[in-house]
């Protein structure tokens, strides 16, 4: 069981894959080093630097392998005060491949096993990396009740859609199944890990999923890299070394495109002429080194080098180091280059936010987490590396682009800081801290309040402060939100704007509720089979995407029961109408721009009708308070319902209304007022 109180923690992190050291890491060394190793060591050099953390340490196995040399073959490396790496052994010492480390999986978790049963404390909590090391953490928790956080890293449903799974990718998803089965909190990176890769699991549970974006590297001082010697590092192979850069950092396996990105290249002359290509591939002694992999993607680069004859074009060094990398970033940006990630699926993308804290443009995949990231950072371009020439046109036009280009770099460099580690470790100890034991709320309360979070909750600091004092001051008032918004961006944001944890989240404008039992969340499945009658997406769905100017909204936004659009045509959305007459759903368009088609049963209105009725509150005794369109049911349907003053035209149709309270204040502030008034109006 986790520690309660004040204690501090000790965290035990399990890595598995590749070739695990403090820094500086030694990427591309093996098929298998790649990315993660930057999360794994930031992650627990961030937890080690809190206060109320006293030890961390991230436990691989032992290998003894000359080529790679004996770091990896120390039991022991302290790597600062309270962070260390142990490194199991088991019979067999040499580098195993994450599918040959399978048949040794067995061997290592009995070793752990013994390790831990001779320590005089053990850990607190577990984070297991990938699915191999969930396997490890569940195995303990078994043995010794140890709570364990899975972070999936890098799961394997895209990869089975996108043509390049292995033969044993059957076997990679039910092993991923189970450890999200197992884990006791589940960590995404993206929201699209979050919300979609992850939920296409059977397995899965959204309440056990939390959100957390990594930081942007390790090492601040990289910021600051010499660019002298990446143009030395490269400067073997261009004619042309000042002209801009296209640069690709990734590990040589094929869901990473990098021979896509040369055929691309190759295949522009206008992009061919502009820039140079620079790939960091990993490290190789020749065409023949590394593993199988390895050798096929590395001999596919240099094949298609000559093919399109792009010597003098083309960089694709042996080896670099971690200063090297720093320092490519640095002679990219000096160059006014590019970073490019044309992965076929990438389910984050830990070198896009390097990319923008070093104040470098990118251009990265639509596929997985790497919109999110842009999105957030706003430091580039998604495109579809699956149509190469677009993808080379987003290149070209950012490249051409010098204001584009100017404002990315600037947003990147300034927006990264909010990917810091500090705030990552910071998180990681909120999200751990629900394991602990809380007791559930024994009071039964008589009123309920439901408010919309965007734009009535949020949008004015004071108002969110005056809204948690108030609520601190109403014992007998359940308080919930009624969104738009998944369950993981309404705590997001309800974090943000430092709201009280809610007693009941409707989320997915009312197509689901999730009830707070102590510190974790319980999906309300009643409610979600009672909304499934005669739900058929298919009958509709073909036929709302034919309608000229609509756009389906990305698949991160679709949900089981609710499908979601971008349409702001009023003939486009009377037309959608039309073609859901007569059937069991509702249609609901809110904020100009947003369509949401639902279970005829669901919506905010029904939801807060159905968590009224489970928590025993007379209907006089319910509030709700919104701001836009896809509050109008449940504002129409309540008998205590809030207008905030920053309202849309949406809900025009309900002022005048005895049952509607129009606020003379805005957002938050707009609801305290309201519920004060309707006190006064009850008193009287």
């Amino acid at each position: 069981m986790i520690c309660k109180g004040n204690c501090s923690l000790y965290i035990l992190s399990i890595a598995l894959g590749g070739c695990l050291k403090g820094p500086p890491v030694e990427f591309g060394l093996t098929e298998d080093t790649g990315g993660h190793i930057t999360y794994v060591l930031g992650a627990a050099m961030a937890l080690a630097k809190r206060n109320d953390v006293d030890r961390v340490e991230i436990v691989t196995r032992l290998i003894e392998d000359e080529r790679l040399g004996p770091a990896y073959a120390a039991p022991f490396e302290r790597v600062d005060a309270k962070l260390a790496i142990r490194r199991v052994a088991t019979d067999n010492r040499a580098y195993l491949s994450k599918r040959d480390a399978i048949r040794d999986r067995a061997a290592f978790t009995s070793a752990l096993i013994a390790l831990l049963e001779d320590m005089p404390r053990r850990p607190d909590i577990v984070h297991a990396h990938f699915a191999d090391a969930a396997e490890v953490a569940a195995a303990v928790r078994d043995r010794f009740g140890i709570p364990f956080v899975y972070t999936a890293h890098s799961l394997g449903i895209d990869k089975a859609a996108s043509g390049v799974a292995d033969a044993d990718i059957g076997e990679r998803l039910a092993e991923e199944d189970r450890a999200i089965a197992a884990a006791d909190l589940i960590i995404a990176s993206s929201r699209d890990e979050a919300e979609r890769q992850l939920m296409l699991y059977p397995s899965a549970c959204p309440t056990r999923i939390h959100c957390l974006p990594p930081g942007a590297g390790m090492n601040e001082a990289d910021i600051c890299a010499d660019p002298v010697p990446a143009r030395a590092l490269i400067a073997p192979f261009l004619r042309d070394t000042d002209k801009p850069i296209v640069l690709a950092i990734a590990r040589p396996v094929a869901k990473k495109n990098l021979a896509g990105l040369i055929d691309l290249f190759g295949s522009d002359a206008d992009l061919r002429a502009q820039a140079n290509l620079v790939i960091l591939a990993g490290l190789r002694d020749g065409p023949e080194s590394g593993e199988t992999e390895q050798r096929q993607v590395i001999q596919s680069l240099l094949s298609r080098i000559d093919a399109h004859d792009l010597y003098g074009h083309v960089a694709l060094p042996k080896r670099h180091c971690a200063a090297d990398v720093a320092s490519m970033y640095q002679l990219a940006k000096a160059t006014s280059g590019v970073f490019v990630n044309p992965a076929l699926t990438e389910p984050y993308g830990l070198t896009l936010t390097e990319a923008a804290v070093h104040g470098l443009p990118v251009v990265a995949t639509c596929h997985g987490g790497p919109p999110d990231i842009v999105a957030t950072l706003r430091h580039g371009r998604i495109a579809d590396p699956f149509d190469p020439a677009g993808f080379a046109g987003a290149i070209r036009g950012l490249l051409d682009n010098r204001v584009e280009w100017a404002r990315a770099s600037v947003e990147g460099s300034i927006r990264s800081k909010q990917l810091d580690w500090s705030g990552y470790a910071d998180r990681f100890l909120r999200i751990v801290a629900t394991l602990r034991p809380k007791p559930a709320a024994v009071h039964a309360p008589r009123r309920l309040l439901l408010c919309d979070i965007d734009n009535t909750l949020t949008g004015c600091t004071v108002g969110a402060e005056n809204m948690v004092q108030f609520l601190s001051s109403q014992s007998d008032l359940a308080f919930g939100v009624a969104t738009g918004r998944s369950l993981q961006e309404a705590e997001r944001l309800l974090r943000e704007w430092r709201q009280p944890d809610p007693r009941v989240l409707i989320t997915s404008v009312g197509s689901e509720i999730y009830w707070r039992s102590g510190a974790r969340l319980v999906a309300d499945r009643d409610f979600a089979a009672w909304i499934d009658a005669g739900w058929a997406p298919g009958d509709f769905d073909t036929l709302v995407s034919a309608v000229p100017n609509v756009e389906r909204q990305p698949p991160v936004e679709q949900r089981r029961h609710k499908r979601s659009y971008f349409v702001s045509d009023h003939a486009a959305i009377a037309r959608i109408r039309q073609l859901c007459a007569g059937l069991p759903v509702r249609v609901i368009h809110s904020h100009g721009r947003l369509l949401d088609i639902l279970p005829e049963r669901a919506g905010k209105g029904a939801a807060m009708r159905w968590v009224a009725d489970r928590l025993g509150i007379a209907e006089q005794h319910v509030y709700a308070a919104g701001d836009s369109g896809n509050d109008l049911d449940m504002l129409a349907a309540v008998r205590n319902g809030i207008v905030v003053a920053n309202h849309s035209a949406e809900l025009n149709s309900l002022l005048g209304r005895p049952s509607i309270y129009l606020a003379r204040r805005p957002h938050a502030a707009g609801v305290v007022e309201g519920m004060r008034a309707f006190a006064m109006k009850e008193a009287a």
